[in-house]
């Protein structure tokens, strides 16, 4: 039989706060782009729209911020919002 190496702990877990930071940015950058509808909306019926909106933009953010190749540009232009420290920053 082979030998079964034990999993590398995912980068959430082994980085909680940079995990919270990305979600933190990706959630403004949701938000803003929605806060004019959510501005504009006087009712909840209205302002659900804004709110669908955002969360759409967030989650679409954060599928975009999890491509290999998004995470190594935001290492070198934003390290604060990769998911791992560079090698150097540790």
């Amino acid at each position: 039989m082979g030998e079964h190496s034990a999993p590398e702990a995912a980068s959430q877990v082994r980085y909680p706060l940079r995990a919270v930071a990305r979600t933190v940015f990706q959630l403004v950058i949701g938000l803003a782009a929605a806060l004019p509808v959510i501005v504009a909306s006087s009712g909840l019926p209205s302002t659900a729209a804004g709110i669908g909106a955002a969360l759409a933009i967030s989650a679409t953010i954060t599928r975009v911020m999890a491509v290999p190749a998004v995470n190594g540009a935001i290492a070198v232009w934003a390290p604060w919002l990769a998911a791992e420290p560079r090698a150097g920053d540790l």
